[in-house]
């Protein structure tokens, strides 16, 4: 069984988009070092020789409630943390923005929606979302195991809010695992993520 962590992360602000320069698969993944609800630290570089999801969150999103409320989040979360990947749910919603859940109803949300990732994270000063350009809840991103991007962007290609959406949709992230695990080269790599626009401060 793997230890689930629900962690604390500096939230982000989105306001100036142009200033969100993505890193593009291939490059390293931005290092970040995260403290959890009970004060554990955590970092990228903990995480290495494994594979990382980073999947950005909001409850008040549609697009976000499209993917929970059909559990698909949630099957892809059991699927790959059973594997031995490390899901990281982050909330980079600002403190002073009318949607910012603290860390308690965060985690009681996720509680709620049976969600299961490895470490879940609210990011409230922006610096992890703002390191890798993220910009709409749900935006993804894989990280192989030597600690490069491999994939960012939409979670599938079905950009609705539509939960009956989700069982004709090519799962962006799956086809990543796919093919990183046949030793193939990830034949999308980079795709435009698709969402509500993460509330920066």
């Amino acid at each position: 069984m793997l230890r689930r962590h629900f962690l604390a992360l500096p939230l982000i602000a989105l306001a100036p988009l142009p200033a969100l320069a993505q890193p593009s698969p291939g490059q390293n993944a931005p290092a970040f070092s995260l403290t959890d609800l009970d004060g554990r630290r955590v970092s990228l570089a903990d995480l290495r020789g494994k594979f990382v999801v980073l999947e950005w969150t909001n409850p008040s999103c549609p697009f976000v409630q499209k993917h929970y409320g059909s559990g698909n989040m949630q099957a892809l979360q059991k699927r790959f943390t059973g594997e031995g990947v490390q899901w990281l749910v982050i909330n980079s919603t600002a403190t002073t923005h009318p949607e910012y859940l603290p860390a308690a109803e965060q985690k009681a949300w996720l509680r709620k929606q049976g969600a299961a990732p490895a470490i879940a994270a609210l990011d409230a000063d922006g610096a992890v979302g703002r390191a890798y350009g993220a910009k709409v809840t749900p935006h993804m991103y894989v990280i192989d195991p030597n600690g490069v991007l491999a994939y960012a962007g939409a979670i599938d290609d079905k950009r609705s809010a539509d939960p009956a959406d989700v069982k004709t949709a090519r799962n962006y992230v799956v086809q990543a695992f796919t093919e990183l695990r046949a030793g193939k080269p990830v034949s999308s790599p980079s795709t435009q993520a698709y969402g509500c626009t993460i509330k920066y401060g």
